[in-house]
């Protein structure tokens, strides 16, 4: 007979990754009980199949080129990268795949863990099926936060499934390097994952239904293409996937609807990712599936998750609901930084509601809003050269209403001839002309990643340009395509 054990705790947390563990940090803070719930590793998919062993992937090689393109660096280096000492790098920063450090730090942190997977049975009511064959129900005093992340979205590709293809998870945790690999997706996964693995000797074939990284501006992209083309990777751009097919040897073929076929030893298929929510119990308080699908979330800027139940979301303190998404889970912005800055909005929103000191939605840009996420959202796509961007692209903006107007350069100044030889790099700003501040800015080329918060801060300040004019780029730094960038919108 199964074990019952029921606990009661301020917030439960559905969800042991980044955003689960900021959410769970912030409740504490504010003298809140919390208890996080995983069934797998603490830290979630950043830490070991995600951002952190993808840029570990990518790192080496980035160094590496970086020295080949400067001269008297480039005589010196007389070797290809080494992939053993690479996967070793990688394995370090994924602890091996263990979460003791992880772990002691909820325990520090005065955050209780039960390991088993969580679903809601009610209102405020969670039933885990522990590892250790413990049945937990749970009941919440304030909330209860759904921080389950996202899953791998499959093409509707004949003949793929139950393939035994790579997902990113199996990409960034192999323990080899396969001889050939053809990737599916034209995304920032795809493109990082084609280039890590190009340069660690395998021969790469990205096959991608429309353009390249194509949320971003072409001139941008083009940069990165003409990047993974110069690596060896054989990008097919605009090519539909017909069919797939494992042979004998265990080998993948894909036939693409130009009538070509790629063979590869290994299948990586990163064609997107949706949110996390089956098996969660949402049907329980009226967030039920259709069509066998889970719809998405509706949520606030304070990740209130809206359309629960009349009799199901209110919780007597006179300001409605109790149940929350955030990160991946929310379905909104699906960036770990953004899911972390969210989750600590939500931490918050929840503490300050549970005293009384937060009634309805919060005022834009405090610190229980999660405004960024409409307006200041930085991104990078961590190939070399890399691409960088914060805000509203151009077209974004004129769709929302605003007029703008956009100002494009290439990255020619002292600071890029100096960092390599034949340095490409683009830049753009998109200005608000009423008001005379940034929306968004995008940069590629190498290392521009460290371009990227100064334009945060000037799109989250509204920095007004007559005195953004006067923020003084140093010489001689990349940075300085600020000042070439204002000249061109006639400063």
């Amino acid at each position: 007979m199964t074990a019952r054990v029921e606990r009661e705790f301020d917030v439960i947390v559905i969800g042991a990754g980044a955003v689960g563990e900021n959410v769970a940090d912030r409740v504490v803070q504010g003298s809140l009980t919390a208890v996080i719930i995983e069934a797998e590793l603490v830290g979630g998919e950043c830490s070991y199949w995600a951002c952190m062993p993808s840029k570990a992937l990518l790192r080496p090689g980035t160094a590496l080129h970086g020295a080949q393109t400067v001269p008297g660096a480039g005589e010196a280096v007389t070797r290809t990268l080494d992939a053993s000492a690479v996967l070793k790098r990688r394995d370090y920063f994924t602890s091996n795949w263990q979460d003791g450090g992880q772990v002691k730090w909820l325990e520090d942190t005065g955050i209780e863990l039960i390991r088993g997977r969580g679903r809601l049975t009610g209102p405020r009511a969670v039933e885990v099926a522990g590892r250790d064959g413990v049945s937990y129900q749970l009941a919440a005093r304030h909330a209860v936060v759904l921080c389950t992340g996202s899953a791998p979205t499959a093409p509707p590709v004949a003949g793929l499934a139950g393939l035994g293809y790579w997902t990113t998870r199996e990409a960034t945790s192999a323990r080899s390097i396969p001889r050939s690999l053809v990737v599916l997706g034209g995304g920032v996964a795809g493109t990082e994952l084609a280039q890590a693995f190009a340069r660690l000797g395998c021969a790469v074939t990205l096959v991608a239904r429309g353009g390249l990284l194509s949320m971003y501006p072409k001139d941008a992209a083009d940069l990165v293409l003409a990047g993974l083309r110069a690596d060896g990777v054989d990008v097919r751009l605009n090519t539909g996937t017909e069919r797939v097919s494992k042979g004998g040897g265990g080998s993948f073929t894909v036939d693409l609807a130009d009538g070509d076929s790629i063979t590869a030893e290994r299948l990586l298929v990163a064609t997107g990712r949706h949110p996390a929510l089956d098996g969660l119990g949402l049907e329980t308080v009226g967030l039920g599936s259709t069509d066998g699908k889970v719809p998405p979330l509706r949520t606030d800027t304070t990740g209130l998750v809206a359309g629960i139940d009349e009799g199901a979301g209110t919780d007597g303190d006179g300001d409605g609901g109790w149940l929350y998404a955030v990160g991946d889970a929310a379905g909104r912005v699906m960036l770990t930084h953004q899911g972390k800055y969210s989750a600590r909005a939500t931490g918050d929103a929840i503490a300050a509601r549970a005293k009384g000191e937060l009634k309805g939605a919060p005022e834009p840009w405090s610190r229980f809003a999660q405004t960024a996420n409409e307006h200041a959202v930085p991104n990078v796509v961590f190939t070399d050269p890399e691409l960088a961007s914060v805000g509203r692209s151009a077209e974004q903006a004129q769709k929302d209403g605003y007029r703008v107007s956009s100002v494009e350069l290439p990255i020619s100044v002292a600071g890029s001839s100096l960092h390599s030889e034949h340095y490409a790099g683009w830049a753009q700003l998109v200005v608000d002309e009423d008001r005379k501040v940034l929306l968004g800015a995008t940069f590629a080329g190498p290392d521009v990643a460290e371009l990227l918060h100064a334009a945060t801060i000037a799109v989250v300040g509204e920095v007004p340009l007559d005195r953004l004019w006067h923020a003084v780029p140093s010489y001689p730094t990349v940075s300085e395509v600020w000042l070439r960038l204002l000249e061109e919108y006639g400063l």
